[in-house]
């Protein structure tokens, strides 16, 4: 008897083994918001955040497996397109949550401010100068205002959203560099000048230097180009770290680093083990992002067309394709097997990372592990 509870015993610990060898297999990512973390598993996301109260707040949902439904969504490359596309919609999902939590937070607070200020101050009763004849102050409850729910609103918002953040993006990272590439190249000489009069209006010289590019070499160009988006990208970064509520989801960005790796290294998800961990990840989109302008700076240097217009619009149409193969870059990178040349191109990422991710607290540390805690409960349990 004793041996058959041993031998169950021992099956259950192997299988207990098996599982959670498994689950650590799981690859985890996430994302900084106002005061808290959103934290995605393949199956799931949830987003946890902090109110001035201390308490954590949260929300979870099951993800669309849109694989299971269009295998060509798997393909090495094109699932990175996809998985852009979603984790910007999720991105948006979890700012617009955190800054409910954040108003309602704040409101409350004006509130309770209210009603103190009211409880402080004694109101004299009317027809009486006397101030020792007081009446009890007295609170009044207005009805709130019902508020609608905006089902449909909500998805076409968040389509909304991803649009315009797409476009910017555009605008801000490739064709104002190209732009001013094409203006610095025809200032310093090495491109051909616009052919001009003394009469021209300035709308007909600005409209001259960005109508054609006439570079005498594309290969220093199309170099160049990446360069000056490169620089944008590192500017922008630089710029918003000086910002002091952007300092905070810094210091979340860390928290949310932490814990990840506190997961991969199959520890216990607890504040203790994650406070030990890095704040630099190479899975990071801060990573992503810098291995984009590197693969772009590849990709566009076969771009030689004069026309300006031509040139935007091939660079748009290959964004796709740089997503996808930095993608998959990210994602080798992070692997122990990956090789020299993958480890080299994400670290100017992880180098940025130095910015982007501030040493967290412990109550930052523990937001964090719940978003994470609360996400892996809606993945599926089996081995």
């Amino acid at each position: 008897m004793n041996r058959m509870n041993k031998r169950t015993a021992s099956r259950k610990l192997r299988f207990l083994h098996t599982f959670v060898a498994m689950e650590r297999d799981l690859i985890v990512g996430g994302q900084a918001v106002m005061e808290g973390v959103m934290m995605r598993t393949p199956s799931a996301y949830a987003i946890a955040c902090r109110k001035s109260d201390g308490e954590i707040v949260t929300t979870a949902e099951v993800l669309p497996k849109w694989s299971d439904k269009y295998k060509w969504l798997s393909w090495p490359v094109l699932r990175g397109g996809a998985t852009l596309i979603q984790s910007m919609g999720l991105g948006i999902k979890a700012l617009n949550f955190s800054a409910k939590i954040y108003e309602d937070d704040l409101e409350a607070k004006k509130e309770k401010a209210k009603e103190t200020a009211l409880m402080a101050e004694p109101l004299l009763a009317e027809g009486t100068t006397d101030e020792n004849f007081t009446k009890a102050p007295t609170k009044v409850v207005m009805p709130e205002k019902v508020k609608k729910e905006k089902k449909a609103g909500s998805s076409v918002g968040t389509v909304a959203s991803i649009i315009l953040a797409l476009g910017f993006n555009v605008l801000l990272f490739v064709v104002a560099p190209l732009l001013v590439t094409n203006a610095g190249f025809i200032a310093l000489g090495w491109a051909d000048a616009p052919l001009l009069t003394e009469s021209s209006a300035w709308w007909q010289t600005l409209y001259a230097y960005i109508w054609e590019t006439k570079p005498h070499s594309w290969l220093a160009f199309n170099f160049l180009d990446g360069v000056v988006r490169m620089f944008f990208f590192i500017l922008m970064i630089v710029t918003m770290s000086y910002l002091k509520d952007i300092r905070r989801v810094f210091e979340y960005h860390g928290a949310e680093h932490k814990t990840v790796f506190t997961w991969e290294k199959g520890l216990d998800l607890n504040v203790e083990n994650a406070k030990g961990q890095r704040r630099q990840h190479p899975r990071c989109g801060t990573s992503f992002l810098m291995v984009v302008m590197l693969v772009s700076i590849v990709l566009f240097s076969v771009i030689t067309f004069e026309q300006t217009w031509l040139n935007l619009l091939v660079r748009i149409l290959l964004m796709p394709l740089v997503a996808g193969l930095s993608y998959e870059v990210i994602r080798y990178a992070a692997k122990k097997e990956s090789g020299a040349a993958f480890k080299l191109m994400t670290l100017p990422g992880i180098w940025l990372q130095n910015i982007t991710t501030q040493e967290p607290d412990a109550e930052q540390l523990e937001v964090a592990i719940r978003a994470l805690d609360e996400s892996l409960k809606l993945e599926p349990q089996t081995a």
